[in-house]
């Protein structure tokens, strides 16, 4: 597999490549080294975990010998020009030494198609586009990076997202009690960025700045009934002011109205999401327990939640195929006997989704495809 080398910290990132656009000019080049032959590759594990034979990438039945790489294209879908399953894309891309940063691709570049010793299929960059290297262009590599907002194209809206990749999304209950809360609003205001809130639970100096998170539904796990956590959704920003009980704080931003109750958080740093897209390296047999926003029908990027986490062996960027799962029927043939008379119909690949962060019981993942009706409770599993 490749190593990724952590890009440079910027004060804002935008996740790219697999899952959003194309930024003007990289802020860092990534070292990506080829795959050593005598180290089993992530399928193989997987593969292994599973007790069944190693898969091996499956090509395109509209691959291309040639490709092109045109502005606006993420390495989702030049994998997918080549790939039946863009995630194999680690196991075909081989680096080419007579060209100069050969782990990148750019815009005008040519990657073409060929195959190893052992039959095996292989891509790699033949001809370097004619202002490759210049720093006026695109640049891609063959992994999801960040890119500073303000030079990404947007594929995917940064706020969505950005809750998610560097603030606390999970509120555990025995937190409650210990965080920080909005006890009122200043008489006839509204809880918006430019507004003040008071604020009981800290002792924060003045200039002290917190996240604002609402707890939303109960996290519960279908398997056992526990509740894993709060999904902590994201209120907004804000800064000590005086400090007492209550404390004043002020709104410097929010995307949604900051209501009584909601907590308080430490703010992190903004941290880049740096990840190779690839099959999860152990068996993963999960259930969808949540979606951003309670739609009922799950579709193109947008975010769940699983009830899989880091216990589980699960990782930023590990792909999980999702499954509707069949319902349980009453056979109709053999209705008036008492045998047989519920059957449940097969599971139905329904998408692809890619996970984004983890946590020790869930995962956070975005919907790369969805091919049919994704609902909550459907199964995800390792991509076959």
């Amino acid at each position: 597999m490749f190593q990724v080398q952590t890009p440079v910290n910027r004060s804002a990132y935008f996740l790219v490549g697999c899952i959003l656009g194309l930024g003007l000019a990289t802020v860092a080049q990534a070292q990506v080294a080829q795959p050593n032959p005598a180290l089993p590759t992530a399928s193989a594990v997987g593969a292994l975990a599973i007790g069944q034979p190693e898969p091996s990438p499956v090509l395109n039945p509209r691959h291309p010998d040639t490709y092109v790489v045109q502005v606006g294209d993420t390495l989702w879908d030049i994998a997918s020009t080549f790939l039946r399953d863009p995630w194999y894309w680690p196991e075909i891309w081989q680096l080419n030494p007579e060209i100069e940063n050969p782990h990148l691709i750019f815009p005008g570049d040519v990657l073409s198609l060929s195959y190893l010793d052992d039959g095996r299929p292989a891509v790699t960059v033949t001809e370097r586009g004619p202002v490759s290297g210049s720093g006026l262009v695109d640049r891609l590599s063959p992994r999801v990076r960040s890119e500073p907002l303000e030079e990404a194209i947007q594929t995917i809206p940064y706020e969505t997202l950005r809750a998610f990749l560097s603030r606390p999304a999970v509120l555990q209950e025995s937190e409650f009690d210990t965080l920080p809360y909005i006890v009122a609003h200043p008489e006839g205001l509204l809880g918006s960025a430019g507004h003040d809130v008071y604020v009981r639970g800290t002792d924060a100096a003045e200039g002290t700045v917190f996240d604002f998170v609402h707890p939303g539904d109960a996290l519960i796990d279908p398997d056992d009934g526990d509740i894993i956590g709060y999904q902590g959704l994201y209120v907004g920003q804000g800064r000590v002011l005086t400090s007492g009980d209550p404390a004043t704080v002020f709104l410097t931003e929010t995307s949604r109205e900051a209501l009584i109750g909601d907590y308080l958080i430490t703010e992190e740093s903004v941290a880049p999401a740096t990840f190779l897209p690839r099959a999860p390296e152990e068996a993963v047999d999960g259930r969808i327990i949540s979606v951003l926003d309670g739609v009922s029908l799950i579709g193109q990027y947008q975010i769940i939640v699983i009830n899989r986490g880091a216990r589980h062996g699960l990782q930023p960027g590990h792909v999980l195929s999702v499954y509707r799962t069949g319902d349980t029927i009453r056979d109709p043939i053999r209705e008036s006997s008492q045998s047989d008379l519920k059957v449940k119909l097969p599971d139905v690949l329904a998408g692809t989704t890619m996970v984004f962060r983890t946590f020790d019981r869930i995962s956070y993942a975005l919907v790369m495809e969805a091919t049919n009706d994704i609902r909550l409770l459907d199964t995800v599993r390792n991509p076959e």
